[in-house]
Protein backbone atom coordinates (compact mmCIF):
# COMPACT_ATOMS: atom_id res chain seq x y z
CA UNK A 1 0.00 0.00 0.00
CA UNK A 2 0.74 3.83 -0.74
CA UNK A 3 2.36 5.12 2.86
CA UNK A 4 3.79 8.41 1.33
CA UNK A 5 2.96 11.24 -1.33
CA UNK A 6 6.62 11.04 -3.06
CA UNK A 7 5.37 7.19 -3.71
CA UNK A 8 2.21 8.26 -5.32
CA UNK A 9 2.27 8.63 -9.33
CA UNK A 10 1.48 12.04 -10.76
CA UNK A 11 -0.61 10.86 -13.46
CA UNK A 12 -3.08 7.89 -13.46
CA UNK A 13 -6.42 6.77 -15.03
CA UNK A 14 -10.16 8.24 -13.39
CA UNK A 15 -13.29 6.82 -13.03
CA UNK A 16 -15.99 9.41 -13.43
CA UNK A 17 -18.76 8.75 -11.70
CA UNK A 18 -21.79 11.21 -10.30
CA UNK A 19 -22.90 10.99 -6.82
CA UNK A 20 -19.40 8.57 -5.79
CA UNK A 21 -16.84 9.42 -3.68
CA UNK A 22 -13.99 7.78 -2.55
CA UNK A 23 -12.28 9.15 0.74
CA UNK A 24 -8.60 7.95 2.26
CA UNK A 25 -9.24 4.72 4.16
CA UNK A 26 -12.37 3.90 2.83
CA UNK A 27 -13.26 1.45 0.90
CA UNK A 28 -15.53 1.64 -2.20
CA UNK A 29 -16.83 -1.79 -4.05
CA UNK A 30 -17.32 -1.28 -7.80
CA UNK A 31 -18.63 -3.04 -10.72
CA UNK A 32 -16.97 -2.99 -13.68
CA UNK A 33 -18.67 -3.79 -17.15
CA UNK A 34 -17.92 -1.27 -19.88
CA UNK A 35 -15.19 -2.07 -22.59
CA UNK A 36 -13.13 1.59 -21.52
CA UNK A 37 -13.44 0.97 -18.04
CA UNK A 38 -12.56 -2.77 -18.20
CA UNK A 39 -9.42 -1.69 -20.34
CA UNK A 40 -8.58 0.81 -17.59
CA UNK A 41 -8.65 -1.88 -14.68
CA UNK A 42 -6.70 -4.32 -17.05
CA UNK A 43 -3.77 -1.48 -17.10
CA UNK A 44 -3.89 -0.47 -13.78
CA UNK A 45 -3.32 -3.73 -12.71
CA UNK A 46 -0.23 -4.20 -14.00
CA UNK A 47 1.11 -0.67 -13.21
CA UNK A 48 0.83 0.56 -9.81
CA UNK A 49 -2.73 -0.40 -9.29
CA UNK A 50 -3.58 3.23 -8.33
CA UNK A 51 -7.39 4.53 -10.79
CA UNK A 52 -8.66 7.92 -9.07
CA UNK A 53 -12.35 8.56 -8.46
CA UNK A 54 -13.77 11.78 -9.64
CA UNK A 55 -17.32 13.42 -9.90
CA UNK A 56 -18.41 14.56 -13.78
CA UNK A 57 -20.07 18.02 -13.58
CA UNK A 58 -22.82 16.96 -15.73
CA UNK A 59 -23.96 20.53 -16.00
CA UNK A 60 -20.49 21.31 -17.77
CA UNK A 61 -19.00 19.99 -20.80
CA UNK A 62 -16.04 20.90 -23.45
CA UNK A 63 -16.45 21.62 -27.05
CA UNK A 64 -16.98 17.77 -27.84
CA UNK A 65 -20.04 17.00 -25.20
CA UNK A 66 -17.31 15.66 -22.69
CA UNK A 67 -18.54 16.18 -19.38
CA UNK A 68 -16.04 18.05 -17.37
CA UNK A 69 -14.71 17.20 -14.40
CA UNK A 70 -14.51 17.98 -10.84
CA UNK A 71 -10.74 19.50 -9.53
CA UNK A 72 -10.92 17.46 -6.66
CA UNK A 73 -10.78 13.29 -6.28
CA UNK A 74 -9.43 10.65 -4.44
CA UNK A 75 -6.91 8.13 -5.43
CA UNK A 76 -7.31 4.46 -4.95
CA UNK A 77 -5.25 1.20 -4.50
CA UNK A 78 -7.11 -1.81 -6.07
CA UNK A 79 -7.15 -3.92 -3.10
CA UNK A 80 -9.25 -6.64 -4.50
CA UNK A 81 -10.15 -8.37 -8.34
CA UNK A 82 -12.39 -10.52 -8.93
CA UNK A 83 -13.41 -11.57 -12.92
CA UNK A 84 -16.98 -13.11 -12.77
CA UNK A 85 -18.18 -15.10 -15.71
CA UNK A 86 -19.54 -12.95 -17.89
CA UNK A 87 -16.31 -11.15 -18.16
CA UNK A 88 -17.12 -8.00 -15.64
CA UNK A 89 -14.24 -7.28 -12.93
CA UNK A 90 -15.53 -6.62 -9.22
CA UNK A 91 -12.80 -4.82 -7.60
CA UNK A 92 -12.37 -2.65 -4.22
CA UNK A 93 -10.78 1.02 -4.13
CA UNK A 94 -8.86 1.79 -1.16
CA UNK A 95 -8.76 5.49 -0.51
CA UNK A 96 -5.27 6.64 0.31
CA UNK A 97 -5.39 10.12 -0.75
CA UNK A 98 -7.13 13.17 -2.12
CA UNK A 99 -5.76 14.91 -5.41
CA UNK A 100 -6.38 17.76 -7.47
CA UNK A 101 -6.07 18.20 -11.10
CA UNK A 102 -3.93 20.02 -12.22
CA UNK A 103 -4.75 18.99 -16.17
CA UNK A 104 -6.47 15.83 -18.00
CA UNK A 105 -3.83 14.38 -20.15
CA UNK A 106 -4.40 13.90 -23.87
CA UNK A 107 -4.28 10.00 -24.00
CA UNK A 108 -4.68 7.27 -26.85
CA UNK A 109 -6.84 5.52 -24.32
CA UNK A 110 -10.78 5.35 -24.48
CA UNK A 111 -10.85 5.97 -20.64
CA UNK A 112 -9.29 9.60 -19.02
CA UNK A 113 -6.53 10.41 -17.18
CA UNK A 114 -5.02 13.19 -15.37
CA UNK A 115 -2.26 15.05 -13.96
CA UNK A 116 -2.59 15.12 -10.43
CA UNK A 117 -1.06 17.13 -7.54
CA UNK A 118 -1.33 15.56 -3.98
CA UNK A 119 0.40 18.85 -1.45
CA UNK A 120 -2.74 20.02 -0.41
CA UNK A 121 -3.94 16.85 0.87
CA UNK A 122 -0.59 15.63 2.37
CA UNK A 123 -2.38 15.37 5.61
CA UNK A 124 -4.73 12.14 4.19
CA UNK A 125 -1.76 9.59 5.11
CA UNK A 126 -1.83 10.42 8.48
CA UNK A 127 -4.87 9.32 11.21
CA UNK A 128 -7.28 12.18 11.98
CA UNK A 129 -8.78 11.60 14.90
CA UNK A 130 -12.10 13.32 15.14
CA UNK A 131 -13.00 14.28 18.93
CA UNK A 132 -15.69 11.88 20.49
CA UNK A 133 -17.95 14.64 21.10
CA UNK A 134 -19.36 14.90 18.29
CA UNK A 135 -20.71 11.45 17.69
CA UNK A 136 -23.71 11.99 20.00
CA UNK A 137 -25.35 14.10 17.36
CA UNK A 138 -24.09 12.33 14.51
CA UNK A 139 -25.85 9.16 15.79
CA UNK A 140 -28.49 10.94 16.59
CA UNK A 141 -29.37 12.89 13.96
CA UNK A 142 -28.44 9.34 10.96
CA UNK A 143 -31.24 7.62 13.09
CA UNK A 144 -33.82 10.41 12.26
CA UNK A 145 -32.49 10.30 8.81
CA UNK A 146 -32.35 6.25 8.01
CA UNK A 147 -36.04 6.23 9.56
CA UNK A 148 -37.60 8.97 7.04
CA UNK A 149 -35.79 6.80 3.92
CA UNK A 150 -36.86 3.54 5.65
CA UNK A 151 -33.08 2.20 5.82
CA UNK A 152 -32.40 -0.67 8.41
CA UNK A 153 -28.90 -0.22 9.90
CA UNK A 154 -27.26 -2.18 13.04
CA UNK A 155 -27.55 0.12 15.38
CA UNK A 156 -25.21 -1.98 17.86
CA UNK A 157 -22.13 -2.25 15.45
CA UNK A 158 -23.05 2.13 14.61
CA UNK A 159 -22.34 2.27 17.99
CA UNK A 160 -19.53 0.54 18.73
CA UNK A 161 -17.97 1.56 15.63
CA UNK A 162 -15.08 3.68 15.20
CA UNK A 163 -15.65 7.41 14.91
CA UNK A 164 -13.44 7.71 12.01
CA UNK A 165 -14.93 5.09 10.19
CA UNK A 166 -17.93 5.71 10.69
CA UNK A 167 -17.93 9.10 9.16
CA UNK A 168 -15.90 8.09 6.09
CA UNK A 169 -18.73 5.51 5.67
CA UNK A 170 -21.62 7.83 6.11
CA UNK A 171 -20.17 10.41 3.92
CA UNK A 172 -20.09 7.49 1.03
CA UNK A 173 -22.69 6.02 1.27
CA UNK A 174 -25.48 8.43 2.43
CA UNK A 175 -27.68 9.40 -1.09
CA UNK A 176 -26.86 12.59 -1.32
CA UNK A 177 -26.55 15.29 -4.20
CA UNK A 178 -23.57 15.15 -6.66
CA UNK A 179 -22.32 18.48 -5.12
CA UNK A 180 -23.01 17.51 -1.66
CA UNK A 181 -21.20 14.68 -2.18
CA UNK A 182 -18.26 16.86 -3.15
CA UNK A 183 -18.38 19.29 -0.67
CA UNK A 184 -17.84 16.45 2.01
CA UNK A 185 -14.82 15.13 -0.15
CA UNK A 186 -13.20 18.53 0.26
CA UNK A 187 -14.35 18.93 3.69
CA UNK A 188 -10.35 19.16 5.51
CA UNK A 189 -10.63 17.23 8.55
CA UNK A 190 -13.30 14.41 9.23
CA UNK A 191 -14.69 16.49 12.10
CA UNK A 192 -15.36 19.06 9.56
CA UNK A 193 -17.27 16.22 7.22
CA UNK A 194 -18.96 15.13 10.46
CA UNK A 195 -20.91 18.41 10.64
CA UNK A 196 -21.72 18.70 7.07
CA UNK A 197 -23.32 15.26 7.34
CA UNK A 198 -25.09 16.40 10.22
CA UNK A 199 -26.25 19.54 8.49
CA UNK A 200 -27.15 17.27 5.32
CA UNK A 201 -29.08 14.53 7.08
CA UNK A 202 -30.94 17.69 9.11
CA UNK A 203 -32.01 19.78 5.71
CA UNK A 204 -33.10 16.72 3.88
CA UNK A 205 -35.49 15.83 6.73
CA UNK A 206 -36.90 19.19 7.26
CA UNK A 207 -37.51 19.37 3.32
CA UNK A 208 -39.01 15.99 3.79
CA UNK A 209 -41.14 17.31 6.00
CA UNK A 210 -42.02 20.63 4.25
CA UNK A 211 -42.88 18.88 1.72
CA UNK A 212 -45.42 15.70 3.20
CA UNK A 213 -47.13 18.86 5.24
CA UNK A 214 -47.50 20.40 1.61
CA UNK A 215 -49.36 17.73 0.40
CA UNK A 216 -51.46 17.73 3.34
Amino acid sequence: MTSSIESLPERFPVFPLKGTVLLPRGNLPLNIFEPRYLAMVRDAMQTDKIIGMIQPRDEEADEHGIPRLYTTGCAGHVTNFQETDDGRYLITLSGICRFDVTHELEVPTAYRQVHADFRRWYGDLQPDTPPASIKRELVGTLRGYFERHGIEADWKAIDTAPLAGLITSLAMICPFEAAEKQALLEAPTLARQAELLVALMQMATMQEEDGAQRLH
